[in-house]
Order: C-alpha cells, then sequence, then structure tokens
C-alpha cells in the first residue's frame, strides 16, 4: 500500500493526551442543552466483538462528537447485561464460573471499544451482575408485587431442553429457543409473570409520541394485537351434550359466509371434539403444533395446516352445521381459540378452504357493484362492502352490519361486544443460576411476601454446581443456607424464591441507572435523572421489537405511574443498523470462520480507515457485506489527506475564490446534514469529492484560503476519524495544545454556497414556458425535480402523460408530453 502513515504511532500518542485530558468524561451543564445518545445494553459474549459490532458503536461515537461540537452537553455511557441465557451458556460450554467467564467477556469488550476509540465515559460504567445494580433491579421487581403487578401462576410454557429453563413467547424462534437453537417442548410449571396486559393499550398509543422507525411500530401493534370486534355463539355436541364454543371476530358481518371452524391444537376440547376413528392423526398433529413458536404458527409466509376432527359446530345466527377442523394457525391466547372460517372474505381461510377443499361462500360484495361477476373467486374480498346472502342483513354496509348485528346478537343472547388482545403477560421467571434472584419469600401461613427493602439485594450464592437441574428447579434449590429464612410478616419459617429474573429485566431500567451511576439510596438520582432522561437516540439492532423495547417502554411507564419517573416514554428517537455479513455474504459466525474482528483490521489497517470504512460502507439501515478492498480505498483516502494537509501550498496562479469558497462551504453543509440524518455514507463520500477537487486546485489559491480548506477538512473528519484528525490539527497546522475535538462545529455560509446562479430554460413540447435561477452546480436531478415542480410547467402539461425529459445542463430543461 501506498502514502502509508505511521498510524500506530498516531493512535498511541493521542490516546495518552485524551485520557489526561478527559475528554469523555460528561457531567450536568444546566447551561447547555443536553444529548442523551445511547446503545443497546450490548451482551458480552465469549467472542468478542466483531466489525458487524462496529455499524453500531461507530456511527453513535460520530454522532455524540458531531452534538457536542455543536454546543450539546453529551452523555455517551456504556455497561454490561451480563446477567441470562448467553453469559451462563457460555461459562457452561467453559466449564468456567459465570462470575469469571463474564469479567472475561466484559474486559474483552471493553479493550476493543477503546480500541476503537468509542466516546464513552466509562467512569458510568455499569454492569448487571454486580449487587449495587441488581440491588435495584430486585427493587423494582418489588415496585411492580406491591402494585399488583407481578404474580405467581400455574402455565404450560415453553420449555428449552439445552438451557433447562422456561422462555417466554418472545424467546421462541421458528419453535427453537432463541439462543442455543434446540428445538422447544412445553412444560407446565408454577412462574413469576408481570401483567404488561394492564398497559395494552398505553403501550400502543403513545408508539404515536415517538420517532421510531415505523416497521418497528408495527411490530409492535401486531405483537399487541388490540382487536375490537364481538364473541359469537357457536356450538357443538359432544356426547348428545351442547357445548359452547364462542368464537372472536372482528367481522361479524361475514358471519353467514362461515363455511369452517378451526379451534387451536391446545384447546380444551380438541381431543373430546375428535371422532375415534380421527383421534391417532389428531393427536400426531396436535404434538407436532406444540413444537410451534406462536410467532411462526400467526406467520404470513407460512402455509396453513390443520386437521379435521369429523364433529360440527352450529352457527348461532343460521343455524347452519359447519365441519370443526384443528389448525396451528388458530392461538388458545388470542380471542377464544376458536375461530370461524369464512374463505371468501379472509385471505388465510381462503388459501386453507383451497387446500382442503371447503365451500367458499360470498357474503360481502363491493359497495360500488350491486353483484360480482360469477364464477370462481380467483381471491378473497378482504375489504368492507354491502353484504349478500346474509338474509334479512343484505343491502347493508359492513359497518353497518356490524353494529346491528352485534346489537341483535347481545339482545337474544348469542353473541357480545368485545375488545381483545394478543399480547400476554411477561413469563419473568428463569430456573437458572446466573441472574437476579426474585426477592420474595414464600410462608405456608402468609404466602409470597416481598423481602423488606432494607434487606436488598438478595445475593446470588456463589454456587460451585451452577449447572441447570433439567427438574423445572433453579441451582438455586439446592442450597439450604440461600432457601431456608424467616418470614418478614409473620417470623415463622420460610423459603427463598429459587428461581432468578430473566435478564430483560435488567435492560428494563439500565438507561435510569447511567444518569448516576454513583447513587446510594435509590436507582437514580433524580435531579440528575430529570436532566438527562429521556434518551433522545437510541441505537441498535431490530430484533429487540417485541422484546427489550416493549419491556424497557412497560417499565417506564410503571414507574411514571409510580411518581418516579416524569415521563412515559424512555427513547425519543430509535435507529436501527444494519447487519455487516462476512466477505462470503452470510452472518459473521465463528462456525462459519468469517468472523472479522476489529483487533486484526486495526492491526492492518488502523482505527482511523477502520471507522471510516463502516461509515462509508453504505446506508445506516442497510445489510452490506464487508469487502477488504473497500477499507484499502479508505486507507489510501485517509493518505491523500495527510499528504495534501502537509504539503508546502506555493500559489503560482489563482482561480477565483468564490468557486473555491463554494466548494468548501457546500462541503461543510453536505456532511453536517448528512451526520444529522445519519447518513454517513454520503458525508464520507462528499468529503472524498472534495479531496479530489482540492487536489486539483493546488497552487492555484491564496495561502490564507488554502489554510481555511485544510482546516475545514480535518474538523469535517474529526468525529469520524479522530487520530489522523489531532494529528494534523495540532502538529501540521500549528494548533499545539488545542484538540480539535473540543472546537465547535462548522457552520457554512449560504450566500457563498448559492453565488453562482444560471437561468435555466425550460420548454414544454418546444415551446419556452418558464426561466428558473438554480445553482451553476445544480445536478441534472435537482434541475429535472425544479422544473417538473415549476407551476407554470404543471399548467401547459395539464392532464397530458410526461413522455421525456431532456436536461441540457445549465441551459435548458425540455418536456415533451402528449
Amino acid at each position: 500500500m501506498n502514502e502509508r502513515y505511521a498510524f500506530k504511532v498516531l493512535e498511541a500518542r493521542w490516546r495518552s493526551v485524551w485520557e489526561g485530558m478527559k475528554l469523555y468524561r460528561t457531567s450536568e451543564d444546566p447551561g447547555k442543552p443536553k444529548f442523551y445518545c445511547l446503545d443497546f445494553f450490548p451482551y458480552p459474549s465469549g467472542d468478542g466483538l466483531s466489525v458487524g459490532h462496529c455499524r453500531n458503536y461507530v456511527p453513535t461515537c460520530v454522532y455524540s462528537r458531531f452534538k457536542k461540537a455543536q454546543g450539546y452537553n453529551v452523555l455517551h455511557p456504556m455497561g454490561w447485561d451480563a446477567f441470562g441465557l448467553p453469559a451462563e451458556n457460555y461459562a457452561i460450554q467453559q466449564n468456567v464460573h459465570p462470575s469469571v467467564t463474564t469479567k472475561q467477556n466484559t474486559d474483552t469488550y471493553r479493550r476493543q471499544m477503546k480500541l476503537v476509540e468509542c466516546c464513552y465515559d466509562w467512569e458510568r460504567e455499569v454492569n448487571s451482575t454486580h449487587p449495587d445494580y441488581y440491588r435495584w433491579t430486585q427493587w423494582f421487581f418489588l415496585l411492580l408485587f406491591k402494585r399488583g403487578l407481578a404474580y405467581q401462576a400455574l402455565g404450560s410454557q415453553w420449555w428449552c431442553p439445552e438451557c433447562k429453563t422456561i422462555l417466554a413467547n418472545e424467546q421462541v424462534e421458528n419453535g427453537r429457543c432463541w439462543r442455543c437453537e434446540s428445538e422447544v417442548t412445553k412444560k407446565d410449571l408454577r412462574q413469576w409473570y408481570f401483567k404488561i396486559t394492564d398497559y395494552a393499550d398505553r403501550l400502543l398509543d403513545d408508539l404515536e409520541t415517538i420517532h421510531w422507525p415505523e416497521p418497528i411500530k408495527i411490530m409492535q401493534r401486531n405483537w399487541i394485537g388490540k382487536s375490537y370486534g364481538a364473541d359469537a355463539g357457536f356450538t357443538v355436541e359432544i356426547n348428545g351434550e351442547t357445548h359452547p364454543l364462542p368464537v372472536f371476530t372482528t367481522r361479524i358481518d361475514t358471519i353467514c359466509g362461515v363455511t369452517f371452524m378451526a379451534i387451536a391444537p391446545e384447546h380444551p376440547l380438541a381431543m373430546r371434539l375428535t371422532r375415534p376413528e380421527r383421534k391417532a392423526e389428531v393427536q400426531d398433529y396436535i404434538e407436532k403444533a406444540k413444537r410451534k413458536s406462536e410467532i411462526d404458527r400467526m406467520s404470513a409466509e407460512k402455509e396453513k395446516t390443520g386437521v379435521a376432527t369429523g364433529s360440527y359446530a352450529t352457527n348461532p345466527l343460521n343455524h347452519e352445521k359447519v365441519p370443526v377442523w384443528i389448525g396451528d394457525y388458530v392461538l388458545l391466547t388470542y380471542g377464544t381459540g376458536a375461530v370461524m372460517g369464512v374463505p371468501a372474505h379472509d385471505t388465510r381461510d381462503f388459501a386453507f378452504a383451497k387446500k382442503y377443499g371447503l365451500e367458499i361462500r360470498e357474503v360481502i360484495h363491493p359497495k360500488d357493484a350491486s353483484a360480482r361477476p360469477g364464477g370462481e373467486m380467483a381471491e378473497a374480498f378482504v375489504d368492507y362492502g354491502r353484504m349478500v346472502n346474509s338474509g334479512t342483513y343484505d343491502g347493508l354496509t359492513s359497518e353497518e352490519g356490524i353494529e346491528k348485528l352485534i346489537q341483535d346478537m347481545e339482545k337474544a343472547g348469542t353473541g357480545k361486544r368485545r375488545i381483545t388482545y394478543r399480547l400476554r403477560d411477561w413469563l419473568i421467571s428463569r430456573q437458572r443460576y446466573w441472574g437476579a434472584p426474585i426477592p420474595i419469600i414464600h410462608c405456608e401461613k402468609c404466602g409470597p411476601v416481598a423481602v423488606p427493602d432494607e434487606e436488598l439485594p438478595v445475593l446470588l450464592p456463589d454456587l460451585k454446581d451452577f449447572q441447570p437441574t433439567g427438574t423445572g428447579k433453579s441451582p438455586l434449590s439446592k442450597s439450604d443456607s440461600f432457601v431456608k429464612t424467616t418470614c418478614p410478616t409473620c417470623g415463622g419459617p420460610g423459603e427463598r424464591e429459587t428461581d432468578t429474573m430473566d435478564g430483560f429485566a435488567c435492560s428494563s431500567w439500565y438507561f435510569l441507572r447511567f444518569t448516576s451511576p454513583w447513587a446510594r439510596d435509590f436507582p437514580h438520582d433524580p435531579d440528575k435523572m430529570r436532566y438527562w432522561m429521556p434518551v433522545d437516540l437510541y441505537v441498535g439492532g431490530a430484533e429487540q421489537a417485541v422484546m427489550h423495547l416493549l419491556y424497557a417502554r412497560f417499565w417506564t411507564k410503571v414507574m411514571y405511574d409510580a411518581g418516579l419517573v416524569p415521563f412515559q416514554e424512555p427513547f425519543a428517537t430509535l435507529k436501527n443498523q444494519g447487519m455487516l455479513l462476512g466477505e462470503d455474504g452470510q452472518k459473521m459466525s465463528k462456525s462459519k470462520g468469517n468472523v472479522i474482528t476489529p483487533d486484526e483490521v486495526v492491526e492492518k489497517f488502523g482505527v482511523d480507515a477502520l471507522r471510516l470504512y463502516i461509515l462509508f460502507i453504505g446506508p445506516f439501515e442497510a445489510e452490506l457485506k464487508w469487502d477488504e478492498q473497500g477499507i484499502r480505498g479508505v486507507y489510501r483516502f485517509l493518505g491523500r489527506v495527510r499528504n495534501l494537509v502537509q504539503s508546502v501550498h506555493s500559489p503560482q496562479s489563482t482561480v477565483q475564490e468564490p468557486d473555491f469558497r463554494r466548494w468548501m462551504h457546500k462541503t461543510i453543509r453536505k456532511v453536517t446534514r448528512d451526520i444529522e440524518g445519519f447518513q454517513f455514507n454520503t458525508a464520507v463520500a462528499f468529503l472524498m469529492e472534495w479531496l479530489n477537487y482540492l487536489q486539483d486546485q493546488q497552487g492555484r489559491v491564496p495561502v490564507a484560503l488554502w489554510k481555511e480548506a485544510m482546516e475545514a477538512m480535518v474538523r469535517l473528519l474529526s468525529p469520524m476519524a479522530p487520530f489522523i484528525a489531532e494529528e494534523l490539527w495540532q502538529e501540521s497546522l500549528g494548533h499545539r495544545g488545542k484538540s480539535v475535538h473540543t472546537l465547535p462545529w462548522l457552520g457554512w455560509d449560504e450566500a457563498a454556497i448559492q453565488e453562482a446562479m444560471v437561468t435555466i430554460v425550460v420548454q414544454v413540447n418546444g415551446k419556452v414556458r418558464d426561466r428558473l435561477l438554480l445553482p451553476a452546480d445544480a445536478s441534472e436531478g435537482e434541475v429535472r425535480e425544479a422544473a417538473l415542480a415549476s407551476e407554470r410547467v404543471k399548467k401547459f402539461v395539464g392532464e397530458k402523460t410526461i413522455r421525456n425529459v431532456v436536461v441540457v445542463p445549465g441551459k435548458l430543461v425540455s418536456v415533451v408530453a402528449g
């Protein structure tokens, strides 16, 4: 590689300087606007960081530096979500106690984050496994318990035989454990739950108040699954007795189009409804369905399957008998665990009916047509329309029919208006060792009793045998010294709860702890919390949409109701980074041998090149592939910047300064706006364009103006490539003792940018219809857009179709319409 520069020397020199300056230390400053930038609480795994992790950490570092230069008081902290399955499974694999492996892993993560010079305030570092942290996780558990939002109940839950613990619905993916990918089963255990369902409406409504990616909001809305509708009183006959089989539906207007019923495999009537000759097939189907997660069963991409029971249900409106099927796409936890199949007006039911040869009967036609043309339906008509083939309700619109049917069925006692939710209470218990102990004492006389606040934390004992038991009980159950205790209420014998909390409890409040990690008498200092919260920018992966992001919002609303915080949403703006694939186009993993670490890249190309390539590789949200040729190009770019700044500038001739200034101010504006919009790749690309221009202009502008441009280049690079920027600023540009990272952000002169304007003639079908004054350097796309936006052009185009647009740069736009 040509144009090498001694990046290792620069990195060693400036790291020590910045540490001595405490460059990244943060404190409250009422005289400045605050900006709280936060990365998702990371799990410190045994493999350390890959360059893929840098797609999260480098952009937030750049943005934090940028906001600081803009005059904000920036909080950018880091810590470790170190309890839970990931850390414990790694410890089991290594046959080392998790307290040891967790320290090793957090040390590795910290070293690598410092290696790539992430600007974290390490004095605020927190760790969820430290007693001074999980004391408050336990305190929050008791807050929910005392407010009636934490309870224990017996239930059938997902069980991972490999991890030997219960999992929440959100932690099962494709019928497998989200961490070890083992196939899950069901197990009946007494578990602790949080009543997140009490907050379903607020969790839905408040999505409108935050700036989050719409796909994340959609995922949360779908997971909460609020539906307005009615229960319809279908019935079934079992051994000569009539049993209710109520169905919840949002489209009661389609009830006359029901041609089958489908019930959940877990429905209590499933086997009782099954005819003897069908029991073996049905039992086999039910067992297979139990191994699928709810997310997979509800997925629109999955083919719907079912099995007939041989029994029939009676429609409460027209008294028709329809076959009862068992379908894995029906959930016992949603509605009533039974659905009415209306193939003509439901896409899922249509596919199901086609597959199994069931009747498709139309009962809704479009409002603007009296009837649909005859013949077989090609697809379900799912919109609201006008009711047909529905007896006395014919002619009513869907909206009218829904209201009339609910009223009539409520009067007849065959139906009832209802709102349902897909969301279920958050299962918090884990039958594992490495987690915060649940601070409850069980007393035969008093029942479950909260551990007094003054006795917190309930310390996790140092067990040598921490392996999961596989019996449905935590390893803590084997420690008599931990289990046996005294009831705080009656003074009698008691036993501690031996389940530990799901790791998501730790990450549901950590953002508060960062505001005052030294607080001893409360989870956070109220004054500091009010100064910093809520988080202004939260950055991390989209995979946490219905886990951490939902749980943290729930806990925050509980805190708000308890008067602990003055806000209801913890994260004002959310951004999700895209995945960085290996050079083979696959997800980086140790098993594939395609993991690229920051260590090896920094060793070869330096920190600045790694950081700049992570920004330049593509749009922040996109899934991209690592390419070493790309980082080589970025490395060469940095060398060219260094050479240009360090070169002697002796002007031999001059160009008009306005053009040179226009380029400089245009670049400052472009980079500023792109960083603000998280469009780092285009910011870097424009700096590269500007460098090319500067190299062409070397020796052609006055020395003072040239130095101004060199300083602007270095200052614009400084949040992205901090080492070379500091070196050039202090050593090459003569600002020794004044760090470039303490300077205010550059502004631009709009007038300088707009100095060169040209008149563009706009023709429509060969006739001049307008003249536009546009910047001389406007792109063809910008000129075309401005021409088509002209009101005079729109007037002469009228209703005609635009056939072609020809742009002659700097002169003419010809619009052909006809």
